[in-house]
């Protein structure tokens, strides 16, 4: 059973493989963000909390979702490819309770735990874990709907400024046009309306890190630059000669997202889980601007109390 002195450290490390930020190569021309995670809330936040409330080792339902890509159910909604109903609900629970992948997982674990010599977890393998996923869906879609404290002012102090294309490279969901989250206009929304330009996994059929996600936002943002360039904000900063990849820097807090990006050319801010002012701090440092608003820079802890989870 999981307490308070499971290390932060590990929780941390087990939802995420710590890829490191890179510079953009010259003066960059577009910032380019994730939305959940980043200009929202994190859900990993949510899954965090509810593997806890269980007593699992943190990092299982990511292990798991990781493990089923790229066909898994997760990943096909968030191609658009399946729609958001009791079908998917049910293939998700599958995905997350597979008695192999928990084995490996557990073992991983636990392995890792004696080598830190901090044998929290038992050796012995336990059952799956029974989890509710359509309701940990849900309150990872309630959660992320609210904008980060530190990065959602950034985002704003940017685009007020003018000296960027502010642009968003984001796995997304469609939901069923009668539910609440449903939007008629997909940029009708505080967030998503203070971008350039939106590519939206759900959308375009592909989601990160697939290589040819990061070639069509590259392609969208040389179109609007390209379109763009005649008015005044194109004439001084430039955008007739359009947008290599190198004047692109993106921030997101999934390590394989940050490394297909610098594999494209991208430059790139790992923005960590509940530490999200780090990465306002890289951004000043990017483009010169401050940027950073007035909420106080202390860490969002885990809930180790648990959360309002339904089992």
């Amino acid at each position: 059973m999981l307490s308070e002195e499971f290390p932060v450290e590990y929780i941390l490390e087990a939802i995420d493989d710590m890829a490191q930020s890179s510079p953009a190569e010259k003066r960059s021309k577009v910032i380019l963000f994730d939305i959940g995670g980043v200009c929202v809330v994190s859900p990993f936040q949510s899954i965090l909390d509810y593997e806890l409330s269980l007593g699992i080792p943190p990092g299982w339902i990511n292990y798991s979702l990781s493990k089923t890509a790229p066909s898994g159910f997760w990943h096909r909604l968030e191609t658009g490819s399946i729609p958001m109903d009791a079908a998917f609900f049910a293939g998700f629970n599958r995905d997350l309770h597979d008695p192999a992948r928990w084995k490996a997982f557990y073992q991983a674990a636990a392995a890792q735990q004696q080598a830190r010599s901090n044998p929290s977890i038992q050796e012995e393998v336990p059952p799956v874990p029974q989890l509710d996923g359509e309701w940990l869906f849900f309150d990872m879609m309630a959660a992320a709907r609210a904008p980060d404290p530190w990065m959602y002012p950034a985002l704003q102090a940017l685009r007020a400024s003018g000296r960027y294309i502010v642009a968003a490279l984001s796995n997304t969901v469609i939901f069923p046009p009668d539910h609440e989250y449903s939007q008629a206009a997909f940029l009708d929304d505080p967030v998503r309306s203070l971008f350039d330009v939106f590519v939206s996994s759900a959308h375009v059929g592909l989601r990160k890190p697939d290589p040819r996600i990061y070639q069509l936002a590259l392609e969208k943002v040389d179109e609007f630059a390209r379109a763009n360039a005649s008015s005044d904000r194109g004439r001084a900063l430039g955008w007739a000669e359009g947008v290599r990849a190198g004047e692109i820097v993106f921030l997101d807090d999934i390590g394989e997202n940050l490394k297909a990006a610098k594999a494209a050319g991208f430059g790139t801010i790992r923005v960590p889980l509940g530490k999200a002012y780090e990465a306002v701090e890289a951004l000043e440092e990017v483009t010169g601007l401050a940027l950073a608003g007035g909420h106080p820079k202390i860490p969002i802890k885990p809930n180790f109390k648990g959360s309002k989870a339904k089992i």
